[in-house]
């Protein structure tokens, strides 16, 4: 376990002891553990947006790249991506 001498403001300790009351935790350092853990998550593994995930799953079904036999083609499948 590593120990750590934090400066908070008013607010954040607030906010730690409403945590560490609604979660029954031990102490503040359970509540802080608590608090970094949930919003770690958001942070490390972030939701991908729909529209990227359909990219993604396009350029792995049709590959890499594509051929075009005209400028025209190229600017209409830019044009609807």
């Amino acid at each position: 376990m590593v120990q750590a001498m934090i400066n908070i403001s008013d607010n954040t300790n607030q906010v730690l002891n409403i945590v560490k009351a609604r979660f029954n935790l031990k102490d503040k350092s359970k509540a802080i553990e608590k608090v970094v853990l949930e919003y770690g998550e958001d942070i490390l593994e972030p939701e991908l947006r729909p529209e990227f995930i359909q990219k993604i799953n396009r350029i792995e079904k049709e590959g890499k790249f594509k051929s075009f036999k005209s400028i025209r083609e190229l600017k209409k499948d830019i044009e609807n991506a």
